[in-house]
């Protein structure tokens, strides 16, 4: 949620202490503790954080790592990545490389390096494709790392759900099964939890679901409680003793951003742990995710409504024009932003992908809260697909 006291009083403490101070052979007590604190949370084995500014430099820390890795240790073939069709992970250029959403990414086609894709598990046309798409992604995956698995650093991908894509749910089991076989081709798996971790699909990581421990794990939105600027990447001792040796020997990560660590965003994020462990907010997500569920039921059954994606607090409402024929709206009908503007009438701020509606509520949400939410958010849609003329002279944007 917004202006909880905890976060607002360990901003005012931080500031009258140090407001930064920079991580480049230095270290901050809130940027120490943080870092002890995640590594109690993560998954087994990730024992070393490296601290930095959001979500797109988090990734571009572990594939960065990952790759200096396998040169230090001399696995100097192993150069390529492997990323899924329809990944989204951030704006620069080494996460644009790794992403698949060409609407975002084509422009710089040019700038890029190539990885090898996967076929999204979460991509199928009708629900009675799910195991297909399951399958065959999978089966790409183990024809990928029998043929070239010896040149491969590391597989990234996000978690459970890809939300820029539009909120698509992968199958249960899947991510499981990309650990098996990345490991077993000693391929290092990146799991970007950007957007699912901090209780976003119920549990603290998505990884936790599926009982997953990757090589790398990402981390940013949530960990400040939408305060403050930071993310982290966390990563195991294998990787971290790589790296320690002589100044002649070469093996330093150079790799730092001026305000990565800042003691104002540790501080905020410390006391967010805080309320997580005070509050039990993880403990009260089964009871809220539930009524989340049961209130979506009916969107559901609305005349244009293709499918409901839900996973945990996450959830993407696909707009068709004719759900039969799976006949797409017009890019120049941009319903999904009139769903979106109908809303805000209403006091609801929400955004589309396209002509998917976007649900990502604040974890303190109350279940009447959340039950409101839904019901905004069908009588827009109803609004936006069925009343002729409302709001025809909007443009496609994106909100």
């Amino acid at each position: 949620g917004h202006n909880h006291p905890v976060l607002n009083q360990a901003l005012k403490e931080q500031v009258d202490k140090i407001a930064h101070s920079t991580l480049l052979g230095l270290v901050s007590p809130p940027s120490a503790q943080l870092c002890k604190e995640l590594v109690e949370l993560a998954p087994e084995g990730l024992n070393k954080v490296f601290l930095s500014d959001d979500g797109s430099t988090a990734i571009e820390v572990a594939i960065k790592m990952a790759y200096q890795y396998r040169q230090l240790v001399g696995q100097t073939k192993k150069t390529k990545f492997i990323a899924l069709n329809a990944g989204y992970h951030g704006d620069t250029l080494g996460t644009v490389s790794v992403g698949g959403i060409q609407l975002f990414h084509q422009v710089f086609h040019n700038l890029l390096f190539k990885p090898l894709t996967l076929p999204s598990p979460g991509v199928y046309r009708d629900l009675a494709d799910r195991d297909k798409a399951f399958d065959e992604s999978l089966a790409e995956l183990e024809r990928i790392l029998n043929e070239e698995g010896d040149e491969i650093t590391a597989l990234v991908m996000e978690p459970l759900v890809q939300a820029a894509a539009g909120m698509l749910v992968m199958p249960h089991g899947y991510l499981k099964r990309v650990r098996e076989l990345t490991a077993k081709h000693d391929v290092f798996l990146i799991v970007d939890e950007v957007a699912t971790g901090f209780g976003r699909t119920g549990k603290f990581f998505a990884c936790e679901h599926e009982d997953v421990a990757p090589d790398f794990m990402t981390l940013s939105k949530g960990i400040t409680g939408g305060y403050m600027p930071l993310a982290a990447t966390l990563t195991t001792q294998r990787i971290f003793d790589a790296f320690l040796g002589t100044f002649e020997e070469k093996k330093t990560f150079y790799h730092g951003h001026s305000y990565t660590g800042n003691a104002l965003a540790c501080a905020v994020a410390l006391a967010s742990l805080k309320v997580f462990r005070e509050e039990k907010v993880i403990e009260g997500l089964p009871k809220k995710i539930e009524a989340f569920t049961n209130a979506l039921k009916p969107i559901e059954k609305l005349k244009h409504v293709k499918e409901v994606r839900q996973r945990g607090l996450i959830v993407g409402i696909e707009l068709e024009k004719d759900v039969t024929t799976h006949e797409a709206y017009r890019p120049n009908d941009a319903v999904g932003a009139k769903v979106a503007i109908l809303g805000r009438e209403q006091g609801l701020i929400c955004r589309p992908i396209g002509d998917v509606v976007i649900l990502m509520p604040p974890l303190a949400s109350t279940v009447e809260q959340l039950e409101d939410m839904v019901r905004i958010v069908g009588e827009s849609i109803q609004r936006a697909t069925e009343e002729e003329g409302i709001l025809e002279d909007l443009r496609p944007i994106i909100l």
